[in-house]
């Protein structure tokens, strides 16, 4: 990643610098230059002659001068020319090289620093050790978004996310999968939830009219300490897991939203397949039709309102009522009642999670 960081520097500077200017390895390789027809030349003997004591070397027509520490030289830039501009511009160019070096450094350890938390690779009390150790901020509020990628892409996932978050030092995109991105961002004091979901909703539309792809992002609750990042993490996967069983319209779903879903999702089945022998009779259930479920939905919808639902169906208000008097008599529960109302609610979520998950015990 050096070769292009410098290339990309060294392209930017060489309008300005009408001299050819480079940067040679630490294996006496050229790995960014102006001219492009020289990167991948040998050049060991000016590795072999420099010695670390911030000095620059005048050679053949060029100034070279190291960038590293006392013990250990990582690179050298080099200048066209054996004159003193050269020498300043060699100076600037080292100064340059080094400080967007260490800061992209920086930000990669940082980045590999989250990656571990969240994956639970790091053990608690190493945490506030390694944030110290990399000046990172542990009690800022922070927010986890999983975008998981559906279906093939001509460019990385990864590529992608950090072409939206470019060297960004409050926004962490990391790969944690093929196909899974994390991004790590951090919130204002003042944040709302819609701004949190409107990010989501960016994110969304920007990968599918500039990239072509479809994702499914899951958000996680806010956290204000960095060791609860792994907890919020998994919050992330859970809404993108749970959201598919019961909200299979939506491709984004945050983990505050997912109500009673969430509780159902995380019992094993043989409990909820207990639940549904007990509230209703053996295929009673199985034994309701497409368009009586679509009725019972839209009746949920409009809070039980015999009115307002007849009015959506653009039915009678005898006919849902008739409607509603069956279920009662196959399932026993009378839909115009709260309680039985709850328990069917719950039991079609059971059923949507049965059907969705295997056996887990």
């Amino acid at each position: 990643m050096s070769n292009r960081l410098f290339q990309g520097v060294i392209h930017q500077m060489k309008d300005a610098i009408d001299r050819v200017i480079g940067v040679i390895d630490e294996n006496g390789v050229i790995i960014a230059c102006s001219e492009l027809a020289r990167i991948g030349e040998h050049k060991r003997d000016i590795r072999e002659e420099l010695s670390y004591t911030g000095e620059a070397l005048l050679f053949d027509g060029f100034t070279y001068r190291p960038i590293g520490t006392a013990t250990r030289i990582e690179s050298i830039v080099f200048v066209e020319g054996e004159d003193k501009l050269a020498d300043r511009l060699s100076s600037v160019l080292a100064v340059s090289l080094a400080n967007i070096k260490n800061l992209y450094d920086e930000k990669y350890d940082k980045c590999s620093f989250i990656k571990n938390i969240i994956l639970d690779n790091i053990l608690p009390s190493d945490i506030y050790m390694k944030s110290k150790e990399l000046r990172f901020n542990s009690d800022e509020l922070r927010v986890i978004y999983l975008v998981k990628f559906n279906g093939k892409t001509d460019m990385m996932p990864y590529e992608m996310m950090q072409s939206m978050f470019p060297d960004k030092n409050k926004d962490y995109v990391i790969n944690v999968g093929e196909t899974d991105i994390v991004l790590v961002h951090e919130l204002k004091s003042n944040y709302s939830i819609k701004e949190i979901e409107k990010l989501a909703v960016t994110v969304s539309e920007t990968l599918s009219s500039e990239f072509y792809c479809r994702v499914s992002i899951g958000i996680s609750t806010v956290v204000d300490n960095i060791k609860d990042l792994a907890k919020a993490y998994k919050e992330a996967q859970i809404a993108i897991e749970v959201g598919k069983v019961f909200d299979m319209e939506k491709n984004i779903v945050s983990y505050e939203n997912l109500g009673i879903g969430r509780l159902i999702y995380q019992l094993p089945t043989t409990l909820c397949e207990i639940f549904l022998q007990e509230v209703f009779k053996k295929g009673s259930l199985e034994s309701l039709d497409r368009e009586t479920l679509m009725t019972v939905q839209c009746f949920f919808e409009n809070n039980l309102n015999v009115s307002e639902t007849s009015r959506k169906l653009f039915v009678h208000r005898n006919t849902l009522v008739y409607r509603l008097e069956k279920i009662r008599k196959i399932t026993g529960l009378d839909l115009r009642e709260f309680e039985h109302a709850i328990t069917f609610k719950v039991a079609l979520m059971v059923k949507k999670y049965l059907t969705s998950k295997p056996a887990k015990y």
